[in-house]
């Protein structure tokens, strides 16, 4: 397997370093990643996060590794403004659109799964929703109440963060320090149940007229938000277990508690690796709906929007995203995405070459030692824009060898066209256009019969005739190259 040959380097976000990664069961992989809250479209920041955790599931899988990925649905227990007071946030889009709770996350798991389809993302294994796991999120519930490191109040359970901090440590993974967190909180003004500012709810008893609502020990009510990806992580992945993946805007409360209901319930830490993916930034500011900085993937596939000047496919979309590590803030903008669109088409156009290149005796590109340094590329934290650097590299070389200035032996041409096929669609996930590989039949096809109406001209003379096909075709972006095998072309 691949992975006997390559050492691969998590950056661990509970270290704060780059660490050998060493599986829990050898060959096998157990991932969790934070998924959507479905009361709204998925925005392109969220879409970032899941292209991020795409790349290294499928790097994983490309090494050979077994990998369960989980995924969640959060279709309850989202408070709108995450600090247990307030509407749950799929109930209040209920309310406000007169629908059921449940039309809610099903329009919106809907639209989730129709983006991540467009950008090409692999399903996850196993793809659970907080809705069908209320009694595994009760029975961890129950389980920290009879550790000692929660209460319950009015049908209200709560997380006591004080307790739990004597033999613990909240606030391993943020790097925060409790008394300085209780000192920056406010004072409980009588309106709560909590005993302490930072408790957190496990449950919420449910008023009159909340919809969503369940039966427990302690009365009807619902779960808070962070108990869920405890329950399923756990169920699906075991107590202990690889990867926990998500947005770097989850890693505090919502990991934070994660790793402290694990700990209460479970008596250990869960997760070897935590890894978080940075935030995407729109021409230089925070994506915001409230002042209109946000576009969603929909009107930027479409081009109905009023930030860029023109529509991009999802492959180039994705194509751009890669090229920043994931731990790295990226800023989109239309300048940006276009210089990405211009490199996608050569990388595309590149790899549909390298089978009909002229092969030789000797080799001037070193092909195995740039399919290591793309391997080192990945095996250093899921490095892409550094194997993107290093595709480049194949395509300057396909370009050399198109051109009779450089040569290729047919072993190596073969290794650089599967390695090459390997990491562009396998592990990068990049695809064609819809309906290119036709359209690119075509388009060649015309260009050799002008190809052909030239060397006849030339055969004739007609300099002129010739000269005008060329500048032309130079005028579409079609640059043709005559050589010693014939005439070809490029866009």
């Amino acid at each position: 397997m691949l992975y006997n040959q390559n050492q691969l380097k998590v950056y661990n976000s509970l270290s704060g370093k780059k660490e050998d990664f060493t599986p829990i069961h050898a060959g096998k992989v157990g991932m969790y990643v934070c998924g959507p809250t479905v009361y709204n479209f998925v925005h392109l920041g969220n879409c970032r996060t899941f292209i991020s955790f795409d790349l290294i599931f499928r790097y994983l899988k490309h090494l050979g590794y077994q990998v369960r990925y989980v995924r969640n649905i959060t279709d309850v227990g989202h408070i709108v403004d995450d600090a247990d007071e307030g509407e749950d946030k799929i109930a209040q889009k209920a309310r406000l659109e007169q629908i059921e709770p449940m039309e809610v996350a099903q329009k919106y798991t809907v639209n989730f799964h129709d983006t991540l389809k467009q950008f090409n993302n692999l399903e996850p294994s196993i793809e659970p929703t907080a809705t069908g796991h209320i009694i595994e999120q009760i029975q961890v519930i129950q389980q920290i109440i009879d550790n000692g490191y929660a209460y319950e109040v009015n049908g209200s359970v709560y997380f006591d963060i004080e307790q739990f901090n004597e033999k613990y440590d909240y606030g391993i993974l943020s790097g925060r320090n409790i008394d300085d967190m209780i000192a920056n909180t406010r004072e409980l003004d009588g309106q709560t149940d909590k005993r302490n500012p930072l408790d957190f709810a496990l449950w919420k008893k449910a008023e009159p007229q909340h919809i969503m609502r369940w039966p427990s020990p302690w009365g009807d009510g619902f779960p808070g938000w962070h108990l869920e990806c405890t329950a399923m992580s756990t169920k699906y992945l075991g107590s202990h277990f690889d990867i926990h993946g998500g947005g770097m805007d989850l890693k505090f409360p919502h990991h934070e508690c994660e790793i402290a209901q694990n700990e209460a319930s479970c008596g250990h830490t869960p997760v070897n690796y935590w890894m978080h993916a940075n935030m995407l930034t729109l021409n230089g500011k925070k994506m915001s709906k409230s002042t209109g900085n946000n576009i969603l993937p929909q009107e930027l596939f479409s081009g109905d929007n009023n930030i860029l000047s023109k529509a991009y496919h999802p492959a180039v979309v994705r194509f751009f995203i890669l090229q920043a590590h994931y731990r790295s803030i990226l800023d989109f903008s239309d300048d940006a995405i276009q210089a990405s669109e211009k490199g996608f088409q050569r990388l595309i156009d590149a790899l549909e070459s390298v089978d009909k290149l002229p092969t030789d005796a000797a080799s001037d590109f070193n092909v195995q030692e740039w399919k290591q340094k793309c391997y080192n590329a990945m095996n250093d934290d899921f490095n892409s824009p550094i194997l993107i650097a290093h595709l480049f590299d194949a395509v300057r070389a396909i370009n050399l060898i198109k051109d009779g200035k450089e040569q290729i032996t047919s072993e190596d041409k073969d290794t650089l066209a599967t390695t090459l096929n390997a990491f562009v669609f396998d592990v990068l996930g990049l695809f064609k256009e819809d309906g290119t590989e036709a359209n690119d039949d075509k388009l060649e096809a015309v260009i050799n019969l002008l190809i052909a109406m030239r060397n006849e001209a030339r055969a004739n003379k007609d300099f002129a005739q010739s000269d005008f096909i060329r500048d032309q075709l130079a005028a579409m972006g079609i640059t043709l190259k005559d050589g010693k095998e014939g005439t070809s072309f490029s866009l």
